[in-house]
């Protein structure tokens, strides 16, 4: 249904007003304090930079996230990339003038004074070293935008400039406040210029005010399309359409968190507490993309952007947690030895490696660097060598990052493989037949539904870690250093990002939706909590206060035994974790009493790992191929279907995949009926152009305004070529590139629409002088169009009402009005086609209408595109 995919694309307005406006005024605050400080030589008192910053985290951070998430539906990818990008920078950037504000809490400190304080010069290194992987990246989104128009570079590009001379003014002094301040007006300017263009196109569905819709340059000219990545970009392409690509917001965010950490690693600056924040931040941007990654049906990338998100954070927080508790390296040293929960980062890189060989060389090569990352930040090395080698590789993955960053945002704004990425390591078959060597009874693997293991890899990752982090010897659990830098590593990965997985299952459709991972969401929060203060309540005069565990763990094991039974209604693995889990809380519960055998414990977390690394390696494989290569089991218990009494449905219906239903619908508008059809994006109502009465009724079915004109439907361009239309070279050039396609254009009438089969409904289709034409690239539709000659065709939905998307749909609002429905299950799209105005082509001019699947930038660079070859 429509309502739970979502609104359609063209109902989201334009975020793009937000967005600007939010960058706009927030460059308008830091302005404000720039050049009073550069004129009185005094930062801000404590109270106006925290005020300061709370707005900052609200107008440049929230409300831009909005706007990002807008874009994203909205399918604008780079929009879509660039507000969630500055809006985690705008976020960082408040926390960071908070922190200045609560570090000088009584006053200000003076510019010209050389002697600052320690705590001053950490949080001015830390927030360089947040600016700087910002900058290169602002410039990367400056320089895409100059393909889509000339607004956003001059914003971008100025944000960029500002980024530069905020981290100079760090160590400079106020001259580069004011150049700080100069761009940042720049960035107001345009912003409100750039938001009035777009609340004035949104208004009136057209360019008003120059600067969107003509780009600085064409981003055909940056290089040569790949004929294998660009077959592979268009079936991703097909795949889903609804939501923007978030990959290039993916590699945005693994660029700046590794960026922070190679500062840190090489010595820049000796504390993490303030970069706690900026990576903290750009990790939920993060997840973010692993979110839009989840919606449009690719679980590759919604597993790894969710996996690099948690890994990010948990080392964040680790490293935070030394530099804020622990001082002494030796307790540092000793507690990590002990710690064992990286490695299984180490194991699931290597199956997101696994994986990667399906996309292309660029996804390898940046798993690779993420499993040599792992590997370096293997706690077991020593520190003398953990952070040079861990800077190192820091710095290789950030290169790579960036790399991907641009070759994304480039690749998807073309839809062409114009930044080379590589081939695909090993094709989809090798790979299929190098995994399935378990065949099933009847040869083949079993299809998988897109629902089924989506979300799983990342459960499965999250318990692993969770598990293998929370695995401590006799010895080591009375380790107050371990149990400190145990927190992030159980609550982070077990709780928090066990948390989002939950949140995605619920969207999932499955029928226990997220009651397995809630549960243990609380569960791990339980244990690190526990493990955390457990020694020091067993300690404490009162052994009672520890019985409060004791009850919840006797409260857990009864809830883990309703999971099993849900898992048994699964697959074997989720059973087996269940049963290891309900033996876990078991060691739990004697823990609390004091009775825990240690070494039961141990085994059971390690099983319980071992368990989660074969389910998220079997789960990211099976969903990335939608077939069961990877045995999960069947499920014990197996659900009996239920026979369904059968319906009538109020009118006749047929399927397409049927040659004899496509000619029982043509026979029925033959016969002057109106008929439901599937096309390349939603339903729609038609009627043959032989039988004019039945496009009358086609106003009543659709209780449509009679100034709304009805649009004809022919199978090909060839079709109008043989109608001898007297249309431009360039009408015809540019019909070419967008026929077959989600684009319908509005062309002049006359007498070759006769010959083209028009006939008696030449004045009910159209308008008085113009006429719609639309060539769906769908097969049956065409072929149905071949059979009765062309269609008037129109949305399936009342009028005023959203698109219908599936032919259950029509049947349920329109099945009693109308002759027949010729049934093809879920639409390719939720959205109507893109409109474009070629009355005036000819003069070098186009005019979008309405915005529908096809991005309206899409359209003009096509446009653009067309004239370029004609000249």
């Amino acid at each position: 249904m429509a309502t739970s995919d979502g609104f359609p694309a063209s109902f989201y307005g334009e975020p793009g007003v937000l967005g600007m406006l939010s960058n706009g005024i927030s460059a308008f605050l830091v302005l404000l304090q720039n050049f009073n400080t550069a004129h009185t030589t005094y930062a801000p008192e404590g109270v106006e930079n925290i005020l300061a910053g709370v707005h900052l985290i609200l107008i440049g951070g929230i409300c831009q996230l909005v706007a990002g998430m807008l874009s994203f539906r909205k399918y604008d990818h780079l929009s879509g990339t660039a507000f969630i990008g500055y809006a985690a920078l705008w976020c960082s950037y408040g926390a960071t003038r908070i922190y200045y504000g609560s570090t000088s809490p009584n006053g200000s400190y003076n510019l010209t004074t050389t002697n600052m304080t320690s705590a001053g010069l950490v949080l001015d290194k830390s927030a360089i070293a947040g600016l700087v992987p910002y900058i290169l990246l602002s410039f990367l989104l400056a320089f895409c935008s100059a393909t889509v128009n000339y607004i956003m570079p001059f914003v971008f590009g100025a944000i960029t400039g500002t980024l530069v001379f905020e981290a100079a003014a760090l160590v400079t002094g106020s001259w580069a406040l004011i150049v700080s301040g100069v761009l940042e007006l720049i960035i107001l300017i345009f912003a409100i210029y750039g938001s009035a263009a777009l609340l004035v196109k949104g208004l009136t569905q057209r360019h008003v005010l120059k600067g969107f819709g003509t780009p600085l340059f064409n981003v055909l000219l940056l290089g040569t399309a790949n004929s294998a990545s660009a077959q592979s970009i268009g079936q991703e392409k097909k795949k889903n359409t609804k939501y923007a690509e978030p990959m290039a917001l993916g590699f945005f965010c693994d660029s700046v968190s590794p960026f922070i950490f190679a500062f840190y690693s090489f010595g820049y600056m000796k504390s993490f507490i303030l970069s706690v924040a900026w990576v903290s931040i750009i990790s939920v941007a993060q997840l973010f993309s692993s979110y839009y990654a989840h919606l449009r049906q690719d679980c590759y990338h919604a597993t790894k952007f969710g996996f690099h998100a948690a890994f990010w954070l948990i080392k964040a927080w680790e490293e935070f947690v030394i530099s804020s508790l622990i001082v002494d390296n030796d307790a540092v040293a000793s507690g990590r030895e002990a710690m064992v929960g990286d490695w299984f980062f180490v194991v699931a890189g290597l199956g997101l490696c696994m994986g990667s060989l399906n996309m292309d060389v660029l996804e390898l090569i940046h798993n690779m660097f993420f499993v040599l990352l792992t590997v370096a930040a293997v706690p077991q090395i020593p520190l003398q060598g953990y952070y040079i080698f861990f800077g190192v590789a820091c710095s290789l993955f950030t290169a790579a990052s960036i790399y991907g960053t641009f070759s994304r945002l480039i690749n998807t704004i073309a839809e062409k493989s114009l930044i080379p990425v590589g081939p695909q390591p090993i094709s989809t078959e090798q790979l299929r037949k190098g995994l399935g060597c378990r065949r099933s009874v009847r040869g083949e693997q079993t299809v998988l539904p897109f629902n089924d293991q989506t979300t799983d890899a990342l459960f499965y990752i999250s318990n692993g870690v969770a598990s293998l982090s929370a695995l401590h010897s006799r010895l080591s659990s009375r380790n107050p250093t371990l149990l400190h830098l145990t927190v992030p590593w159980v609550l982070i990965s077990g709780a928090i990002i066990q948390a989002y997985v939950s949140r995605l299952q619920v969207t999932g459709g499955g029928r226990f939706g997220s009651v397995i991972s809630s549960i243990y969401v609380a569960l791990w929060a339980t244990w690190t909590w526990f493990r955390f203060s457990g020694v020091l309540v067993l300690d404490s005069q009162s052994p009672e206060a520890a019985y409060g565990f004791t009850a919840g763990a006797i409260a857990f094991l009864v809830i883990n035994a309703f999971l099993m039974w849900i898992a048994a209604h699964r697959n074997l693995v989720l059973l087996f974790l269940t049963i290891i889990m309900e033996v876990v809380l078991v060691c739990f519960l004697l823990s609390t009493l004091q009775r825990l055998p240690y070494e039961l414990e141990m085994a059971m977390l390690a099983l319980v790992s071992i368990v989660c690394a074969y389910g998220a390696m079997a789960s990211l494989m099976n969903c990335i191929f939608s077939q069961c290569l990877i045995p999960m089991g069947s499920p014990l218990v197996k659900e009996k279907t239920k026979q369904e009494t059968f319906v009538e449905p109020p009118c006749p219906v047929a399927k397409s995949r049927l040659t004899s239903g496509l000619l029982k619908i043509a026979g029925f508008l033959e016969e002057g009926g109106v008929c439901g059809i599937p096309t390349d994006t939603v339903y729609a109502l038609a009627a043959s152009c032989k039988n004019p009465q039945a496009i009358e009724k086609i106003y009543n079915i659709k209780d449509r305004p009679a100034e709304k004109p009805i649009c004809i439907c022919i199978s090909s361009v060839e079709q109008l070529v043989a109608a001898k239309p007297p249309f431009s070279p360039l009408l015809w050039e540019f019909m070419r590139n967008v026929y077959p396609g989600g684009i319908s254009c509005i062309v002049s009438k006359g007498d070759w629409l006769l010959k083209l089969g028009v006939g008696l409904a030449y004045d009910r289709v159209g308008t008085r002088d113009s006429i719609m034409i639309r060539v769906p690239d769908h097969t049956v539709t065409c072929h149905l169009c071949d059979i009765t000659g062309p269609l008037a065709i129109t949305s399936a939905n009342p009028s005023g009402e959203p698109d219908s998307t599936h032919h259950s749909m029509v049947i349920d609002r329109l099945g009693h009005k109308i002759q027949g429905v010729l049934c093809d299950g879920n639409s390719n799209e939720v959205v109507a086609s893109t409109v474009v105005n070629c009355l005036r082509i000819n003069e070098g001019t186009i005019t979008i209408v309405r915005e529908g699947c096809v991005p309206a930038v899409k359209v003009h660079q096509i446009f653009e595109r067309v004239k370029s070859s004609m000249a």
